[in-house]
């Protein structure tokens, strides 16, 4: 059966890519498919590629879910084990907790999450129609590993090695920038300062841009103001009790859209003066952005009074070309490099002593690097699985308890046929189950 399902995929690797009828049909999930037009045909609305639409009303759904939350006999996973766990709170899932579901609220993401939501999360709740997501072994190893970071007498399994910097990589779909976001919000449960980067790319990309004379670096103010916003967010209260413990002169730059101020080109930094109203003063002084993102790296790194933890996503998009171009003849541009942009020069490196993790995006189409990057701990890579068979059977009960999948077609044979036919890919999972016949 499964060298079928390979020899299938295989044959119709690209139209499936573009048209699930193909897949759905050779998997025999429905005994009829819609025929394939012909260019001199004419074909109706109703015979084009199904789609979870056409097998759901979304509005019934709905309906039958909030009557479903009334019934918790529904909520049972494998062999019968509870689909959602008891704990309340990250910090306290345990190996126990493994192959079950985590619920959130829209309001807590919003709160502790408030720089924004991975896509893949984003997607996973709007599918699912519920915030809930998988508790895995994978996740709790990052977080129990920063765990100890902080709290060094705490048992350590035998033979794994606690590490400050960590890179997490994987196959597309894995769920790396899940496993950060979580991280994340973990991290501010527990009163952690964090500076968390949801898409890196955008540093990279977009907004205006200069060579900074003084620095032979390219600025980008218009990302530094977005990303002392967003910093700012959750991170107020604790800025406002941090004093700053640098008080060089910050360099000013070119403003967006306002050029260069005449005869400054520094900023002082009085004695007393709190990270906050150093932020602050980067969000109000578009001259001062780049400089205050630079300083504000610096001076996370000699925050005592918390544990700081760096979390970056898309991180691979900062080891490749940005999509700024220099001019260096009348009719050639050179590519920027993204290590030539101020910010991510700030940012980039992890050989340092602060806790930092980076999630490397296939998103964002850097292409594969090589395994020993610049300015990154040889050790410092860490490979995120894809779903086990254990995981994917509880994801396609919690799929099949949110009505994803019709339970009269629910069947091991049938979920496992998806699992082996997708490598265990959560995108591509998703999007089969509704067309399980």
């Amino acid at each position: 059966m499964l060298r079928s399902l390979t020899r299938t995929a295989a044959t119709n690797h690209h139209s499936w890519r573009n048209n699930l009828t193909p897949t759905i049909s050779s998997l025999n999930f429905s005994s009829k498919s819609p025929s394939k037009p012909t260019p001199t045909s004419k074909t109706p609305a109703s015979s084009t590629a199904p789609t979870a639409d056409t097998f759901f009303d979304e509005q019934e759904r709905l309906r039958n879910l909030a009557a479903d939350e009334k019934d918790p006999s529904l909520n049972v996973g494998p062999n019968g084990r509870p689909l959602f766990t008891s704990a309340s709170s990250l910090s306290k899932l345990t190996s126990n907790d493994t192959c079950t579901y985590f619920k959130l609220t829209k309001e807590t993401l919003d709160a502790v999450l408030p720089e924004g939501l991975p896509v893949g999360m984003s997607k996973e709740f709007q599918d699912s129609k519920r915030t809930a997501l998988l508790v895995r072994q994978s996740f709790l190893d990052l977080r129990d590993n920063f765990r100890r970071v902080v709290d060094p007498p705490m048992s350590s399994p035998h033979g794994v090695k606690v590490r400050k910097q960590v890179i997490l990589d994987g196959p597309v779909s894995c769920g790396k920038s899940i496993a950060l976001a979580m991280l994340v919000q973990w991290a501010r449960e527990e009163g952690w300062l964090v500076f968390y980067v949801p898409q890196a790319k955008e540093w990279t990309h977009g907004g205006f841009f200069y060579k900074h004379p003084q620095t032979d670096l390219w600025d980008t103010p218009v990302q530094a103001e977005n990303v002392l916003k967003d910093f700012l967010k959750y991170n107020e209260s604790y800025l406002k009790e941090l004093p700053c413990q640098i008080f060089d002169p910050i360099p000013l730059g070119e403003g967006a859209g306002v050029g260069w101020l005449k005869d400054v080109d520094s900023m002082a930094i009085p004695e007393g003066t709190m990270l906050y109203e150093l932020v602050k003063t980067g969000i109000e002084q578009t001259h001062a952005a780049v400089g205050v993102v630079v300083r504000l790296r610096k001076e996370l790194s000699l925050v005592k009074d918390m544990p700081v933890l760096i979390a970056i996503d898309q991180y691979n998009s900062w080891f490749t070309f940005s999509e700024y171009e220099e001019p260096v003849t009348i009719r050639s541009c050179r590519s920027i490099h993204a290590k030539e942009i101020t910010m991510v020069n700030a940012f980039r490196s992890m050989k340092h002593d602060d806790m930092m993790v980076g999630a490397f995006s296939h998103s964002t189409a850097v292409g594969k690097l090589r395994q020993y990057l610049p300015d990154v701990p040889v050790d410092a890579r860490a490979m995120f699985p894809r779903y086990s068979l254990e995981e994917a059977e509880t994801v396609c009960h919690y799929y099949l308890r949110q009505r994803l999948i019709r339970r009269e077609a629910f069947s091991e044979e049938n979920w496992k046929k998806i699992y082996f036919l997708c490598n265990g890919n959560g995108t591509e999972m998703r999007g089969l189950v509704p067309f399980m016949r």
